[in-house]
């Protein structure tokens, strides 16, 4: 979820995605992998990287809802529609 919540900004390197996850880069890759085959990604290449971006906005806005029901668990908040 926390690669899915960073492309949700935009197009990213794995570099850049391991920094902000704060993970192995190895781990990182395996987990975009993986986001690959499932279709969540799309992958382009710029020189010898491998650019990442979420595949559709739908995606997107499922992401956020997703965090947004995690902050309202976290924070004893009320569920609400």
């Amino acid at each position: 979820l926390t690669l899915l919540h960073a492309l949700t900004g935009g197009e990213a390197d794995v570099t850049t995605l391991t920094e902000v996850c704060g993970a192995a880069r190895p781990a990182v890759s395996q987990h975009l992998a993986r986001l690959r085959l499932a279709g969540l990604v799309d992958t382009r290449k710029e020189g010898r990287r491998v650019i990442y971006s979420l595949r559709d906005g739908h995606l997107r806005r499922l992401v956020d809802e997703a965090l947004n029901v995690a902050d309202h668990r976290i924070g004893d908040r009320p569920p609400h529609d």
